[in-house]
Protein backbone atom coordinates (compact mmCIF):
# COMPACT_ATOMS: atom_id res chain seq x y z
CA UNK A 1 0.00 0.00 0.00
CA UNK A 2 1.44 3.62 -0.90
CA UNK A 3 1.27 5.65 2.40
CA UNK A 4 3.24 8.83 0.49
CA UNK A 5 3.26 10.52 -2.81
CA UNK A 6 5.34 13.30 -4.42
CA UNK A 7 3.70 15.32 -7.13
CA UNK A 8 6.04 16.99 -9.29
CA UNK A 9 4.41 19.53 -11.38
CA UNK A 10 1.23 21.29 -9.25
CA UNK A 11 -0.62 22.87 -12.39
CA UNK A 12 -3.99 21.50 -13.01
CA UNK A 13 -3.46 17.65 -13.77
CA UNK A 14 -0.67 17.63 -10.56
CA UNK A 15 -3.51 19.33 -8.05
CA UNK A 16 -6.07 17.75 -9.55
CA UNK A 17 -3.91 14.03 -8.26
CA UNK A 18 -2.97 15.74 -5.50
CA UNK A 19 -6.45 15.88 -4.69
CA UNK A 20 -7.42 12.59 -5.74
CA UNK A 21 -4.33 10.84 -3.65
CA UNK A 22 -5.36 12.64 -0.26
CA UNK A 23 -9.13 12.19 -0.29
CA UNK A 24 -7.79 8.15 0.03
CA UNK A 25 -5.51 9.04 3.22
CA UNK A 26 -2.19 9.39 1.45
CA UNK A 27 0.35 11.81 2.17
CA UNK A 28 1.83 14.07 -0.41
CA UNK A 29 4.75 15.95 -0.86
CA UNK A 30 4.39 18.77 -4.07
CA UNK A 31 7.05 20.31 -5.48
CA UNK A 32 6.50 23.50 -8.14
CA UNK A 33 8.64 26.36 -8.53
CA UNK A 34 5.53 28.67 -9.04
CA UNK A 35 5.46 31.44 -7.04
CA UNK A 36 1.88 31.16 -6.88
CA UNK A 37 1.97 27.10 -7.19
CA UNK A 38 0.50 26.89 -3.28
CA UNK A 39 -2.61 29.12 -3.77
CA UNK A 40 -3.34 27.45 -6.88
CA UNK A 41 -3.43 23.77 -5.23
CA UNK A 42 -5.64 25.21 -2.10
CA UNK A 43 -8.18 26.62 -4.44
CA UNK A 44 -8.10 22.74 -6.18
CA UNK A 45 -8.40 21.11 -2.96
CA UNK A 46 -10.95 23.39 -1.77
CA UNK A 47 -13.12 22.38 -5.17
CA UNK A 48 -12.59 18.63 -4.48
CA UNK A 49 -13.53 18.64 -0.70
CA UNK A 50 -16.48 20.40 -1.85
CA UNK A 51 -16.88 17.48 -4.45
CA UNK A 52 -15.82 14.71 -2.07
CA UNK A 53 -18.65 15.90 0.84
CA UNK A 54 -21.27 15.29 -2.33
CA UNK A 55 -19.88 12.31 -3.93
CA UNK A 56 -20.36 9.69 -1.67
CA UNK A 57 -22.60 8.65 1.30
CA UNK A 58 -19.53 6.61 2.93
CA UNK A 59 -16.95 8.24 5.28
CA UNK A 60 -14.12 9.64 3.83
CA UNK A 61 -10.95 8.40 5.01
CA UNK A 62 -9.17 11.25 7.22
CA UNK A 63 -7.29 12.96 4.67
CA UNK A 64 -3.41 13.03 3.52
CA UNK A 65 -1.17 15.44 4.76
CA UNK A 66 -0.18 17.99 1.79
CA UNK A 67 3.52 19.30 1.93
CA UNK A 68 4.85 21.78 -0.23
CA UNK A 69 8.60 20.69 -0.66
CA UNK A 70 11.68 23.06 -2.12
CA UNK A 71 13.02 20.59 -4.54
CA UNK A 72 12.28 17.28 -6.03
CA UNK A 73 14.77 15.55 -4.14
CA UNK A 74 12.98 16.69 -0.77
CA UNK A 75 9.47 15.64 -2.14
CA UNK A 76 10.39 11.99 -3.98
CA UNK A 77 11.91 11.37 -0.49
CA UNK A 78 9.79 8.10 1.09
CA UNK A 79 7.36 8.04 -1.79
CA UNK A 80 6.38 5.21 -3.22
CA UNK A 81 4.35 7.23 -6.08
CA UNK A 82 5.98 9.60 -8.09
CA UNK A 83 3.68 11.96 -10.18
CA UNK A 84 5.52 13.81 -13.00
CA UNK A 85 3.10 16.67 -14.45
CA UNK A 86 5.51 19.06 -15.70
CA UNK A 87 4.83 20.71 -19.02
CA UNK A 88 4.70 18.83 -22.06
CA UNK A 89 8.44 19.24 -23.20
CA UNK A 90 10.64 15.96 -23.62
CA UNK A 91 13.91 17.69 -23.03
CA UNK A 92 12.11 19.33 -19.61
CA UNK A 93 10.66 15.81 -18.13
CA UNK A 94 13.86 13.94 -18.85
CA UNK A 95 16.14 16.32 -16.49
CA UNK A 96 13.17 16.07 -13.69
CA UNK A 97 13.45 12.14 -13.63
CA UNK A 98 16.90 12.60 -13.57
CA UNK A 99 16.21 14.95 -10.10
CA UNK A 100 14.13 12.05 -9.17
CA UNK A 101 16.15 9.45 -9.83
CA UNK A 102 18.82 10.48 -7.29
CA UNK A 103 17.00 10.38 -4.42
CA UNK A 104 14.30 8.12 -4.85
CA UNK A 105 14.06 5.05 -3.59
CA UNK A 106 14.29 1.96 -6.33
CA UNK A 107 11.01 0.23 -5.85
CA UNK A 108 8.93 3.75 -6.42
CA UNK A 109 6.27 3.67 -8.95
CA UNK A 110 6.93 6.75 -11.36
CA UNK A 111 4.34 7.92 -13.49
CA UNK A 112 3.80 10.85 -15.98
CA UNK A 113 0.26 12.75 -16.43
CA UNK A 114 1.83 13.25 -19.88
CA UNK A 115 -1.01 13.22 -22.66
CA UNK A 116 0.79 12.27 -25.61
CA UNK A 117 4.72 11.49 -25.42
CA UNK A 118 5.47 7.75 -25.68
CA UNK A 119 6.96 6.34 -22.51
CA UNK A 120 9.84 4.75 -24.18
CA UNK A 121 10.97 8.22 -25.39
CA UNK A 122 10.84 9.11 -21.46
CA UNK A 123 12.70 6.25 -20.86
CA UNK A 124 15.54 7.10 -22.46
CA UNK A 125 18.60 8.02 -20.06
CA UNK A 126 17.17 6.70 -17.16
CA UNK A 127 18.64 4.20 -14.50
CA UNK A 128 15.96 2.36 -13.70
CA UNK A 129 13.07 2.86 -16.86
CA UNK A 130 11.31 -0.18 -15.58
CA UNK A 131 9.27 1.20 -12.72
CA UNK A 132 8.31 4.21 -15.11
CA UNK A 133 4.81 4.65 -16.57
CA UNK A 134 2.27 6.68 -18.05
CA UNK A 135 -0.98 7.32 -15.85
CA UNK A 136 -2.41 9.79 -18.10
CA UNK A 137 -5.45 11.13 -16.36
CA UNK A 138 -8.40 13.77 -17.26
CA UNK A 139 -9.46 17.13 -15.61
CA UNK A 140 -10.79 17.00 -12.78
CA UNK A 141 -8.31 14.45 -11.55
CA UNK A 142 -9.93 13.93 -8.56
CA UNK A 143 -13.50 12.84 -10.06
CA UNK A 144 -13.18 11.31 -13.44
CA UNK A 145 -12.38 7.69 -13.05
CA UNK A 146 -10.90 6.70 -16.04
CA UNK A 147 -6.68 6.72 -16.01
CA UNK A 148 -5.05 5.26 -19.61
CA UNK A 149 -1.67 3.09 -18.56
CA UNK A 150 0.97 2.58 -20.77
CA UNK A 151 4.21 1.17 -20.72
CA UNK A 152 7.50 1.48 -22.44
CA UNK A 153 9.31 -0.76 -24.10
CA UNK A 154 11.30 -1.15 -21.05
CA UNK A 155 8.73 -0.99 -18.18
CA UNK A 156 8.56 -4.29 -16.22
CA UNK A 157 5.25 -6.04 -16.63
CA UNK A 158 5.49 -6.19 -12.54
CA UNK A 159 5.32 -2.48 -12.53
CA UNK A 160 2.17 -2.35 -14.68
CA UNK A 161 -0.28 -5.13 -12.63
CA UNK A 162 1.17 -2.48 -9.32
CA UNK A 163 -0.45 0.44 -11.23
CA UNK A 164 -3.49 -1.31 -12.46
CA UNK A 165 -4.29 -2.41 -8.63
CA UNK A 166 -3.38 1.50 -7.19
CA UNK A 167 -5.59 3.26 -9.48
CA UNK A 168 -8.45 0.77 -9.03
CA UNK A 169 -7.49 1.27 -5.01
CA UNK A 170 -8.22 4.75 -5.43
CA UNK A 171 -11.54 4.88 -7.54
CA UNK A 172 -10.40 4.76 -10.81
CA UNK A 173 -10.95 3.10 -13.69
CA UNK A 174 -7.93 1.81 -14.99
CA UNK A 175 -7.46 0.97 -18.60
CA UNK A 176 -4.27 -0.64 -19.97
CA UNK A 177 -3.33 0.38 -23.47
CA UNK A 178 -1.97 -2.48 -24.64
CA UNK A 179 0.49 -1.11 -27.57
CA UNK A 180 1.99 2.50 -27.06
CA UNK A 181 1.14 5.13 -29.31
CA UNK A 182 1.68 9.13 -29.35
CA UNK A 183 -1.43 10.82 -27.47
CA UNK A 184 -2.63 6.90 -26.81
CA UNK A 185 -5.96 6.73 -27.37
CA UNK A 186 -8.47 9.07 -25.51
CA UNK A 187 -6.61 11.86 -27.13
CA UNK A 188 -6.55 10.61 -30.59
CA UNK A 189 -10.57 10.60 -30.32
CA UNK A 190 -10.49 14.30 -28.91
CA UNK A 191 -7.85 15.00 -31.20
CA UNK A 192 -10.23 14.14 -33.82
CA UNK A 193 -13.79 16.06 -32.66
CA UNK A 194 -11.21 19.30 -31.90
CA UNK A 195 -10.38 19.46 -35.28
CA UNK A 196 -13.67 18.84 -37.15
CA UNK A 197 -15.24 21.09 -34.43
CA UNK A 198 -12.48 24.18 -35.74
CA UNK A 199 -13.69 23.57 -39.84
CA UNK A 200 -17.10 23.73 -38.13
CA UNK A 201 -16.35 27.11 -36.04
CA UNK A 202 -14.15 28.74 -39.12
CA UNK A 203 -16.37 27.81 -41.88
CA UNK A 204 -19.06 29.57 -40.35
CA UNK A 205 -21.31 26.58 -40.02
CA UNK A 206 -21.90 26.99 -36.42
CA UNK A 207 -21.10 28.68 -32.81
CA UNK A 208 -19.22 27.16 -29.89
CA UNK A 209 -22.52 27.73 -28.15
CA UNK A 210 -24.81 25.34 -30.66
CA UNK A 211 -21.25 23.08 -31.44
CA UNK A 212 -21.23 22.87 -27.21
CA UNK A 213 -24.78 22.14 -27.07
CA UNK A 214 -25.01 19.54 -29.73
CA UNK A 215 -22.32 17.48 -27.49
CA UNK A 216 -24.07 17.36 -24.85
CA UNK A 217 -27.47 17.43 -25.11
CA UNK A 218 -27.38 14.60 -27.92
CA UNK A 219 -24.59 11.76 -28.18
CA UNK A 220 -22.72 13.16 -25.22
CA UNK A 221 -25.13 11.87 -22.94
CA UNK A 222 -25.01 8.18 -24.86
CA UNK A 223 -21.11 8.67 -24.63
CA UNK A 224 -21.06 9.48 -20.50
CA UNK A 225 -22.83 5.78 -20.09
CA UNK A 226 -22.41 3.50 -23.00
CA UNK A 227 -19.17 5.05 -25.35
CA UNK A 228 -18.77 5.17 -29.26
CA UNK A 229 -19.33 0.89 -29.89
CA UNK A 230 -22.15 0.02 -27.67
CA UNK A 231 -24.15 3.21 -29.04
CA UNK A 232 -23.64 2.07 -32.21
CA UNK A 233 -24.52 -1.52 -31.47
CA UNK A 234 -28.11 0.06 -30.38
CA UNK A 235 -27.96 1.34 -33.54
CA UNK A 236 -27.82 -1.42 -35.58
CA UNK A 237 -31.46 -2.59 -34.04
CA UNK A 238 -32.15 -6.02 -33.31
CA UNK A 239 -29.68 -6.86 -35.69
CA UNK A 240 -27.09 -5.37 -34.14
CA UNK A 241 -23.25 -4.35 -34.88
CA UNK A 242 -23.19 -6.09 -37.91
CA UNK A 243 -26.55 -4.45 -39.32
CA UNK A 244 -24.65 -0.90 -38.04
CA UNK A 245 -21.62 -1.34 -40.01
CA UNK A 246 -23.33 -2.44 -43.02
CA UNK A 247 -25.75 0.17 -42.94
CA UNK A 248 -23.52 2.93 -42.16
CA UNK A 249 -20.00 1.48 -43.00
CA UNK A 250 -20.09 2.85 -46.78
CA UNK A 251 -20.47 7.02 -45.39
CA UNK A 252 -16.96 6.42 -44.47
CA UNK A 253 -15.56 6.75 -48.10
CA UNK A 254 -18.04 10.35 -48.38
CA UNK A 255 -16.16 12.97 -48.33
CA UNK A 256 -18.22 13.63 -45.15
CA UNK A 257 -14.80 15.12 -42.42
CA UNK A 258 -12.03 17.11 -43.15
CA UNK A 259 -9.72 14.96 -40.59
CA UNK A 260 -7.41 14.91 -42.74
CA UNK A 261 -6.43 19.03 -42.94
CA UNK A 262 -6.35 21.47 -40.18
CA UNK A 263 -7.47 25.00 -40.45
CA UNK A 264 -5.15 28.01 -40.85
CA UNK A 265 -4.16 28.28 -36.98
CA UNK A 266 -3.73 32.39 -37.21
CA UNK A 267 -4.96 35.45 -34.78
CA UNK A 268 -8.23 35.60 -37.40
CA UNK A 269 -9.35 31.57 -36.27
CA UNK A 270 -8.38 32.24 -32.43
CA UNK A 271 -10.34 35.46 -32.07
CA UNK A 272 -13.16 34.21 -33.73
CA UNK A 273 -13.31 31.14 -30.91
CA UNK A 274 -11.91 32.98 -28.07
CA UNK A 275 -14.66 35.87 -28.76
CA UNK A 276 -17.61 33.04 -29.53
CA UNK A 277 -16.19 31.42 -26.08
CA UNK A 278 -16.48 34.67 -24.08
CA UNK A 279 -19.82 35.48 -25.11
CA UNK A 280 -20.95 31.92 -24.96
CA UNK A 281 -20.10 31.43 -20.86
CA UNK A 282 -17.56 34.82 -19.84
CA UNK A 283 -20.43 35.88 -17.28
CA UNK A 284 -18.70 32.68 -15.34
CA UNK A 285 -15.46 33.00 -13.68
CA UNK A 286 -13.30 29.62 -14.09
CA UNK A 287 -13.90 28.47 -10.57
CA UNK A 288 -17.71 28.91 -10.83
CA UNK A 289 -17.66 26.79 -13.79
CA UNK A 290 -15.35 24.15 -12.41
CA UNK A 291 -17.94 24.06 -9.57
CA UNK A 292 -20.79 23.15 -11.72
CA UNK A 293 -18.85 20.93 -13.97
CA UNK A 294 -18.28 19.28 -10.73
CA UNK A 295 -21.64 18.71 -9.85
CA UNK A 296 -22.69 17.94 -12.76
CA UNK A 297 -20.68 15.32 -12.92
CA UNK A 298 -20.98 13.88 -9.15
CA UNK A 299 -25.25 13.74 -10.45
CA UNK A 300 -24.06 11.68 -13.40
CA UNK A 301 -22.30 9.26 -11.74
CA UNK A 302 -24.57 9.11 -9.05
CA UNK A 303 -27.67 8.39 -11.79
CA UNK A 304 -25.18 5.80 -13.10
CA UNK A 305 -24.65 4.23 -9.73
CA UNK A 306 -28.54 3.26 -9.25
CA UNK A 307 -28.41 1.20 -12.60
CA UNK A 308 -24.87 0.33 -11.83
CA UNK A 309 -23.80 1.10 -14.98
CA UNK A 310 -20.00 2.85 -16.78
CA UNK A 311 -18.79 5.35 -14.34
CA UNK A 312 -21.55 4.82 -11.55
CA UNK A 313 -20.01 1.18 -11.66
CA UNK A 314 -16.48 2.20 -10.41
CA UNK A 315 -18.63 5.02 -7.91
CA UNK A 316 -19.89 1.69 -6.09
CA UNK A 317 -17.52 -0.23 -6.28
CA UNK A 318 -15.45 2.20 -4.63
CA UNK A 319 -17.75 3.28 -1.92
CA UNK A 320 -18.07 -0.29 -0.71
CA UNK A 321 -14.46 -0.54 -0.33
CA UNK A 322 -15.08 2.82 1.92
CA UNK A 323 -18.18 1.35 3.48
CA UNK A 324 -16.64 -1.88 4.31
CA UNK A 325 -13.17 -1.82 4.84
CA UNK A 326 -12.91 1.83 4.53
CA UNK A 327 -12.08 4.50 7.65
CA UNK A 328 -15.31 3.25 9.36
CA UNK A 329 -13.35 0.36 10.39
CA UNK A 330 -9.62 2.03 10.96
CA UNK A 331 -10.84 2.62 14.63
CA UNK A 332 -12.17 -0.16 16.58
CA UNK A 333 -15.76 0.94 18.15
CA UNK A 334 -16.54 1.68 21.66
CA UNK A 335 -19.86 -0.25 22.45
CA UNK A 336 -19.56 0.48 26.32
CA UNK A 337 -21.12 4.13 24.99
CA UNK A 338 -23.82 5.25 21.92
CA UNK A 339 -21.32 4.72 19.01
CA UNK A 340 -20.60 7.26 16.29
CA UNK A 341 -22.48 6.02 13.36
CA UNK A 342 -21.93 8.76 10.91
CA UNK A 343 -20.55 11.94 10.20
CA UNK A 344 -20.33 14.23 7.19
CA UNK A 345 -20.78 18.13 6.16
CA UNK A 346 -23.93 19.11 4.91
CA UNK A 347 -24.03 19.34 1.28
CA UNK A 348 -25.21 22.37 -0.67
CA UNK A 349 -28.14 20.92 -2.31
CA UNK A 350 -29.31 19.56 0.88
CA UNK A 351 -30.56 22.65 1.67
CA UNK A 352 -34.08 24.67 1.63
CA UNK A 353 -34.42 28.43 0.68
CA UNK A 354 -32.87 29.74 4.20
CA UNK A 355 -29.74 27.63 3.31
CA UNK A 356 -30.75 25.00 6.33
CA UNK A 357 -30.79 21.45 6.31
CA UNK A 358 -34.23 20.50 4.92
CA UNK A 359 -35.93 17.60 6.82
CA UNK A 360 -35.94 14.99 4.26
CA UNK A 361 -31.93 14.87 4.41
CA UNK A 362 -32.60 14.78 8.47
CA UNK A 363 -33.87 11.33 7.28
CA UNK A 364 -30.92 10.88 5.01
CA UNK A 365 -28.63 11.26 8.07
CA UNK A 366 -30.69 9.24 10.28
CA UNK A 367 -30.47 6.27 7.68
CA UNK A 368 -26.98 6.58 6.97
CA UNK A 369 -26.40 5.80 10.71
CA UNK A 370 -28.68 2.68 10.69
CA UNK A 371 -26.76 1.58 7.41
CA UNK A 372 -23.10 1.83 9.63
CA UNK A 373 -24.66 0.61 12.07
CA UNK A 374 -26.16 -2.99 10.29
CA UNK A 375 -22.50 -2.66 8.75
CA UNK A 376 -20.84 -3.12 12.12
CA UNK A 377 -23.05 -6.02 13.30
CA UNK A 378 -22.25 -8.05 9.80
CA UNK A 379 -24.84 -6.94 7.94
CA UNK A 380 -22.50 -5.79 4.92
CA UNK A 381 -23.08 -6.00 0.87
CA UNK A 382 -22.31 -9.13 1.24
CA UNK A 383 -24.92 -10.16 3.70
CA UNK A 384 -27.25 -8.00 1.65
CA UNK A 385 -26.36 -9.95 -1.48
CA UNK A 386 -26.91 -13.77 0.33
CA UNK A 387 -29.98 -12.84 0.95
CA UNK A 388 -30.93 -11.21 4.30
CA UNK A 389 -31.69 -7.54 5.33
CA UNK A 390 -33.41 -5.53 7.82
CA UNK A 391 -36.16 -3.04 6.58
CA UNK A 392 -37.42 -0.13 8.65
CA UNK A 393 -41.28 -0.35 9.47
CA UNK A 394 -41.25 2.72 11.99
CA UNK A 395 -39.45 5.97 12.36
CA UNK A 396 -40.09 8.55 14.70
CA UNK A 397 -37.84 11.84 14.40
CA UNK A 398 -37.65 14.89 16.46
CA UNK A 399 -36.41 18.52 14.85
CA UNK A 400 -34.52 20.42 17.33
CA UNK A 401 -32.42 22.89 15.62
CA UNK A 402 -31.10 24.21 12.60
CA UNK A 403 -27.81 23.66 10.80
CA UNK A 404 -26.40 24.97 7.44
CA UNK A 405 -24.62 24.38 4.36
CA UNK A 406 -21.00 23.24 4.83
CA UNK A 407 -21.28 22.71 7.99
CA UNK A 408 -20.03 19.16 10.33
CA UNK A 409 -22.45 16.73 11.35
CA UNK A 410 -22.58 13.78 12.82
CA UNK A 411 -24.80 10.82 14.67
CA UNK A 412 -24.75 8.56 18.17
CA UNK A 413 -26.15 5.77 17.95
CA UNK A 414 -27.56 3.25 21.05
CA UNK A 415 -29.37 -0.30 20.74
CA UNK A 416 -32.79 -0.14 22.79
CA UNK A 417 -33.77 -3.87 21.74
CA UNK A 418 -32.03 -6.17 19.73
CA UNK A 419 -33.49 -10.11 20.16
CA UNK A 420 -34.60 -12.34 17.39
CA UNK A 421 -35.96 -10.37 14.10
CA UNK A 422 -36.60 -6.84 15.73
CA UNK A 423 -33.98 -4.29 16.37
CA UNK A 424 -34.81 -0.97 17.73
CA UNK A 425 -32.38 1.94 17.43
CA UNK A 426 -32.07 5.37 18.52
CA UNK A 427 -29.75 7.82 16.82
CA UNK A 428 -28.76 11.46 18.00
CA UNK A 429 -27.77 14.16 15.39
CA UNK A 430 -25.15 16.30 16.46
CA UNK A 431 -23.54 19.46 15.24
CA UNK A 432 -20.09 20.20 17.16
CA UNK A 433 -19.29 18.71 20.44
CA UNK A 434 -23.07 19.57 21.92
CA UNK A 435 -25.10 20.96 19.65
CA UNK A 436 -28.15 18.74 19.64
CA UNK A 437 -30.09 19.08 15.90
CA UNK A 438 -32.56 16.03 15.98
CA UNK A 439 -33.43 12.78 17.23
CA UNK A 440 -34.38 9.86 16.09
CA UNK A 441 -35.93 6.10 16.29
CA UNK A 442 -35.87 3.58 14.02
CA UNK A 443 -37.52 -0.12 14.23
CA UNK A 444 -36.42 -2.27 12.05
CA UNK A 445 -36.99 -6.40 11.12
CA UNK A 446 -35.02 -8.95 9.46
CA UNK A 447 -36.07 -9.74 6.53
CA UNK A 448 -35.15 -12.35 3.75
CA UNK A 449 -34.71 -10.71 0.52
CA UNK A 450 -35.84 -14.26 -1.47
CA UNK A 451 -39.39 -14.78 0.32
CA UNK A 452 -40.25 -10.76 1.88
CA UNK A 453 -40.86 -12.26 5.12
CA UNK A 454 -39.97 -11.70 8.32
CA UNK A 455 -37.09 -14.06 9.18
CA UNK A 456 -34.44 -14.59 11.99
CA UNK A 457 -31.11 -13.08 10.80
CA UNK A 458 -27.87 -14.92 10.70
CA UNK A 459 -26.47 -16.27 14.04
CA UNK A 460 -23.24 -14.16 13.82
CA UNK A 461 -25.30 -11.15 13.45
CA UNK A 462 -27.88 -12.13 16.51
CA UNK A 463 -24.47 -12.42 18.60
CA UNK A 464 -23.25 -8.90 17.93
CA UNK A 465 -26.35 -7.57 17.94
CA UNK A 466 -27.36 -9.11 21.26
CA UNK A 467 -23.74 -8.42 23.01
CA UNK A 468 -24.23 -4.12 21.75
CA UNK A 469 -27.53 -4.88 23.32
CA UNK A 470 -26.90 -6.22 26.48
CA UNK A 471 -24.64 -2.77 27.06
CA UNK A 472 -26.16 -0.38 26.06
CA UNK A 473 -28.75 -1.13 28.10
CA UNK A 474 -26.69 -0.16 31.31
CA UNK A 475 -26.86 3.42 29.63
CA UNK A 476 -29.79 5.71 30.73
CA UNK A 477 -32.32 5.62 28.64
CA UNK A 478 -32.31 8.41 26.11
CA UNK A 479 -34.70 11.61 26.39
CA UNK A 480 -37.51 11.54 24.24
CA UNK A 481 -37.15 7.80 23.91
CA UNK A 482 -40.55 6.09 22.82
CA UNK A 483 -42.72 9.57 22.98
CA UNK A 484 -45.66 9.59 20.52
CA UNK A 485 -45.86 12.65 18.08
CA UNK A 486 -47.15 15.92 19.66
CA UNK A 487 -45.35 14.99 23.42
CA UNK A 488 -43.37 17.83 24.92
CA UNK A 489 -39.98 17.30 25.05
Amino acid sequence: MIAKAAIIGGGVIGAGWAARLIENGIDIAVYDPALDAKDKLEAVLANADRAYAKLTMAARPKKGKVTMAKSVATAVKDAGLIVESVPERLDVKRKVYAEIEKKADEKALIASSTSGIMPSDLQAGMKHPGRLIVAHPFNPVYLLPVVEIVGGRKTKTSAITRAMKFYASIGMKPVHVKKEIEAFVADRLLEAIWRESLWLIKDGITTTKDLDDIVRFGFGLRYAQMGVFETYRLAGGEAGMRHFLAQFGPCLTWPWTKLMDVPDYNDELVDLIAGQSDEQSGHYSIRELERIRDDNLIAIQQALKINHWGAGEVLADYEKRLFDSGAAKKEKPDFSKPVRTMERRVPPDWTDYNNHMNEARYLQCFADATDAFMRMIGVDADYIAGGGSYFTVETHIRHIDEVAANEPVYALTQVIQGEGKRMHLFHWLYHGKDRLLATAEHMLIHVSLKTRSACEPEPSVIKKLEKIAALHAQLPAPEGVGRAVGQKR
